[in-house]
């Protein structure tokens, strides 16, 4: 299970929201390039990213700093976050991202999903952000009537890179991930899934290896250092501690 850090953008410094809400911010770094190479040099193998700006009004105003982290590190960086048209989201990956996320659209015009996927196999992320199971959509402002779980459905064997589930009443709360409805969306979707909300603890992370969920976004754990990411590494990743414990035990 991969481990992905999060850097979500607000007029260009490192923030995060509680539960979505733009009156509820604590910012953590004004200086996101440096954040971010500091994930990488953790043992980050991928970067997630969060244009919030984007989310809300749909303008991009974080380019900048999108481009200068792209082109600081050297592991695969994602984002997400008012991608909303084709133009977009080819903008977005000439700026050296590995894969762009799109959200509101994947509801609202399915049909530039299924467009970009076939364009730029394995590089399509959908984000699907749900409040009581059901999607919201614009920065998590609107809410829907639609099932997060038919939602993900509609994208079956499209060629998606993955579907990042997140938890909108878990998100920033560090109160531990909604398992309830990861393990429904893994099972609704044969297209690998990314949690995202909740993660407090590193017992939080180990609690979604049974899940089979294909990786994980972390934010403010990490920023507050409940969840050190050396650490987190070496729990879930290759060749984790309790594996090795295991493999030398004895059965009695």
């Amino acid at each position: 299970m991969q481990i992905i850090p999060a850097i979500d953008l607000l007029q260009g410094s490192c923030v995060r929201l509680h539960q979505g809400d733009y009156d509820q911010v604590t910012r953590f770094s004004e200086d996101p390039v440096a954040q971010a190479l500091e994930w990488q040099r953790q043992g980050a193998s991928r970067l997630h990213l969060v244009d919030l700006d984007g989310a809300r009004s749909g303008q991009p105003t974080n380019d900048s700093a999108v481009r200068a982290i792209t082109a600081a590190l050297s592991i695969p960086v994602q984002l997400g976050g008012g991608v909303r048209t084709l133009e977009r989201a080819e903008a977005l990956l000439s700026f050296g991202l590995d894969r762009v996320i799109l959200g509101t659209v994947a509801l609202e015009q399915p049909e530039l999903v299924e467009q970009l996927a076939a364009r730029y196999p394995g590089r399509i992320v959908v984000g699907i952000d749900a409040r009581n199971g059901k999607v919201a959509t614009r920065g998590w402002i609107t809410d829907t009537d639609t099932d997060a779980t038919s939602l993900a459905k509609r994208f079956e064997g499209i060629g998606l890179a993955a579907i990042v589930s997140t938890d909108i009443a878990t998100d920033g709360t560090l109160g531990g991930p909604n398992l309830t409805a990861l393990r429904a969306m893994v099972d609704a979707s044969s297209t690998p899934v990314i949690a995202s909300g909740g993660i407090g603890t590193v017992s939080d992370l180990l609690s979604l290896l049974p899940v089979g969920v294909s990786g994980v976004i972390v934010g403010r754990a990490l920023y507050d250092g409940t969840v050190i990411l050396s650490e987190a590494l070496q729990a879930v990743g290759d060749g984790r501690l309790q594996d090795a414990s295991s493999s030398q035990s004895t059965p009695c």
